[in-house]
């Protein structure tokens, strides 16, 4: 009878023990937002995609060393996709349901996002295209689910035309002149295109547009039409090592550096550096900002994480284009949690569905960024049911051979051109799936 209540009482126990065991493994497993981290770190792409995600990556470190959202800590996990559509989709898939779900999905690839935007309703979960992605998707009507946070192609494309339009003295010298854009074959190199269609026919200027192969290594064929037409200025809408081989081709063909004006993501350091000198001029439009290694938020990320050995990648690289840009990637995600704990519950973890609420309501003041580390470097971001982009400025910075500088106030994209096109290209997306616009009630969810 002794034996039986002591194998009793040690099975009670050790019922105990277990159940608390859980208890305390659900608890800790609540109180982290898990955040996928599509990256590519290998191929064509690489000398681009990595600086992006060691940014990001150590943004996420910085938010924790911080004390998490709120209390809640961020545990995160990266999958290769190559820049390929269909391992990033794969990669989705595998991702989409671990650690209790995925908080938002960034692809980092206008055409993983063009596969996503077509499963992220049914998921729902959130798709973050931070200065990339589909144009449209900023019209929040049909777009639930996208947010193309701080500015799209068809800003950057309108903001380079204005830009060149005051280097010419007004949109009025612009009629005659020849604009060449060479651009990515791939949906990513041909977002820019109805924006450059439009105000070709607005200020008459002629468009040529030269398409490159992916990756783009190969470019000689098209350098040679460039000899040819000898535009008055060339727009780059390459990614990787298609920038710096176009760069060295337009050394070898004598097309002036100063008429060159690429798009944000061929406006950093891997992309001139193997030119060095011979990129002198070129130029980019910046998605807001640029090579920021005096950023508060860079030294912050240099004292709590690199300082401590927990870098993701080496710390020259820190504050460099790219990876301040993944840095912003990641920090427009992290308020978009803040933003909804704000509503559903402060240090509570976060669902897709929540948190896509919070980027629809983000409200990003000029203090609330200076307060996070990012004075001088974004300008305020205010989203809506309506405009999940929250702001259209931009900037142009030059190549002076050793470091890029900025060479331009702020621009801001003509609302104007840019409402219309988005409303119309949303509708067509919207009559060609069968989508209704959101309600106002709809709104409010």
């Amino acid at each position: 009878m002794k034996l039986r209540s002591t194998v009793l009482a040690a099975a009670v126990a050790a019922a105990a023990l277990s159940s608390a065991l859980v208890g305390t493994a659900a608890h800790a497993q609540a109180k982290e937002q898990f955040f996928p981290v599509l990256v590519y770190r290998t191929g064509a792409y690489a000398p681009n995609g990595v600086p992006w995600a060691n940014g990001f990556v150590d943004y996420l470190k910085l938010t924790n060393a911080r004390g998490g959202i709120n209390g809640v800590k961020i545990i995160w996990e990266e999958c290769e996709t190559g820049y390929a559509t269909d391992r990033g989709v794969e990669c989705y898939e595998r991702l989409k349901g671990k650690h209790g779900g995925a908080t938002m999905f960034q692809p980092l690839s206008t055409g993983i996002t063009f596969a996503l935007t077509e499963k992220a309703p049914i998921d729902k979960i959130p798709v973050m295209t931070v200065g990339y992605g589909r144009s449209e998707s900023q019209d929040g009507g049909v777009f639930k689910w996208n947010f193309p946070l701080a500015g799209t192609y068809w800003v950057a494309a309108d903001v380079l035309i204005q830009h060149i339009a005051k280097k010419e003295g007004g949109f009025d010298k612009l009629r005659g002149k020849k604009i060449a854009l060479v651009y990515h074959d791939s949906p990513f190199g041909k977002e820019p295109i109805p924006l450059l269609q439009e105000r070709a026919a607005m200020h008459g200027f002629q468009l040529s547009l030269l398409p490159v192969a992916p990756p783009g290594v190969e470019q000689k064929s098209t350098w040679l039409q460039v000899r040819q037409l000898r535009p008055d200025y060339l727009l780059l809408w390459g990614w990787g090592v298609m920038n710096s081989s176009a760069l060295k081709e337009a050394q070898a063909v004598g097309y002036p550096r100063e008429k060159m004006y690429g798009v944000w993501w061929a406006g950093a350091e891997p992309d001139v550096k193997d030119v060095g000198a011979g990129a002198k001029g070129y130029n980019a439009v910046t998605m807001q900002h640029g090579a920021e290694p005096n950023a508060p938020f860079v030294k912050e990320i240099l004292e709590k994480v690199h300082a401590k050995g927990q870098g993701t990648g080496p710390k020259d690289e820190v504050g460099s284009v790219l990876y301040v840009r993944g840095a912003i990637s990641a920090m427009l995600a992290v308020e978009g949690v803040r933003a909804a704990q704000e509503r559903f519950g402060k240090g509570k973890v976060m669902t897709g569905e929540q948190v896509r609420w919070g980027l629809e309501n983000l409200n990003l003041t000029q203090a609330k960024l200076d307060a996070l580390g990012f004075k001088g470097v974004m300008r305020p971001i205010s989203t809506s049911c309506q405009d999940h982009m929250g702001a259209a400025w931009a900037r142009i910075h030059t190549w002076d051979g050793s470091k890029w500088q900025f060479t331009s106030d702020w621009y801001q994209a003509d609302e104007q051109i840019l409402k219309p096109m988005v409303r119309a290209a949303a509708d067509k997306y919207a009559a060609e799936k069968k989508l209704q616009r959101r309600t106002p009630q709809d709104c409010q969810s």
